[in-house]
């Protein structure tokens, strides 16, 4: 682990690790399954997508996504909507429950992080913030799949 790359795998295995155990959901068996909060965060930006766009958008087959949206599907989180564009493919919206759920979620993540970062001066916080979008940004303009932001 003497390599600056070493270190940042080491760093970012334990991140996704510790994001993931310390929610407050993940203790009461309540949260949003990781793949829903992507799916769902990915739908809300971009609005309804079938599942050949979310295969696109992801780089994962349909038999993948089939199984993701049909757990998000029995949980009321999308509904499947024919194209608003006229296409064939039916699409899948985030319903009222999907969007609460996806708040809900996303705003125990922030409060989580913002007790992870008390302490951090606020210069602090927003230049790993740019480190981590820029990391990000990278990778997807790598993988040629770039993530929407607002």
């Amino acid at each position: 682990m003497d390599k600056p790359t070493h270190l940042i795998e080491f760093e970012a295995m334990l991140l996704g690790r510790h994001l993931y155990l310390n929610s407050p959901r993940a203790r009461t068996g309540g949260r949003l399954e990781r793949s829903a909060y992507i799916l769902l965060s990915r739908i809300r930006m971009e609005g309804p997508m079938s599942i050949g766009q979310l295969s696109d958008a992801f780089g994962l087959d349909a038999s993948t996504l089939n199984r993701q949206t049909a757990a998000m599907l029995r949980g009321g989180l999308v509904e499947r909507i024919p194209d608003p564009d006229g296409g064939m493919a039916r699409k899948f919206r985030i319903t009222d429950e999907g969007e609460h759920r996806l708040d809900t979620h996303r705003a125990e993540a922030i409060q989580g992080l913002e007790k992870v970062m008390a302490d951090w001066d606020p210069e602090e916080v927003a230049t790993f913030a740019g480190y981590l979008k820029r990391f990000n940004t990278d990778i997807e303009n790598l993988d040629e799949r770039p993530w929407p932001r607002p």
